[in-house]
């Protein structure tokens, strides 16, 4: 037990609570600093409920910028991947129809040394004929393959070696990778 008054601490216990209102008075806001405080959120809160669209539609903007960008560059892919098919079928066809023309001559002359006249000339005709024919079929072909993909891409493009990919908003797209990754 001390030896305090229990007046002396009542005294205390008085000017401390005097001290604390005191300071609960100059830190607490009056009226006006209350409303002034109040408008200031409400502005805010007004500000960042117009702001959350204008994020929302940019984004929304975004996103349809990338997927049109997306829908090109595989477009464009996929038209130089079709370029590129054709030139090397058509450098095919011709090596394939030099060949056939050098068989032929050598076979003429050969048809010729040993029977000569009239039927080696018309065989050679003939075989000049199937050549050209067979040349023309080889340049005709691969360019009608290439008109009907692009007729109806969709059709033809797991047998022209693409894979038909869909987005999420139902677009599709024949797609011919060029590398693909070891991971599949």
């Amino acid at each position: 037990m001390s030896n305090r008054d229990s007046f002396d601490i009542l005294g205390e216990e008085l000017n401390l609570m005097r001290r604390q209102i005191e300071l609960l008075q100059r830190t607490s806001l009056d009226r006006k600093e209350a409303e002034k405080l109040n408008a200031v959120v409400a502005q805010s809160l007004d500000r960042m409920a117009r702001v959350g669209p204008a994020v929302q539609q940019r984004i929304e903007q975004s996103l349809a910028t990338a997927a049109l960008d997306l829908r090109q560059h595989t477009v464009y892919a996929a038209t130089e991947g079709a370029k590129e098919a054709i030139r090397e079928a058509q450098l095919e066809s011709i090596k394939a129809a030099g060949d056939l023309r050098k068989a032929a001559g050598e076979a003429r002359r050969e048809a010729w040394r040993w029977f000569g006249g009239f039927w080696v000339w018309l065989a050679s005709v003939g075989a000049a004929f199937f050549a050209l024919g067979l040349l023309t079929m080889f340049l005709l072909q691969g360019r009608a393959d290439a008109h009907k993909f692009g007729q109806s891409p969709s059709t033809f493009c797991k047998w022209a070696g693409g894979e038909n990919l869909s987005n999420e908003a139902g677009d599709k797209a024949c797609v011919f990778w060029l590398e693909r990754s070891e991971q599949e």
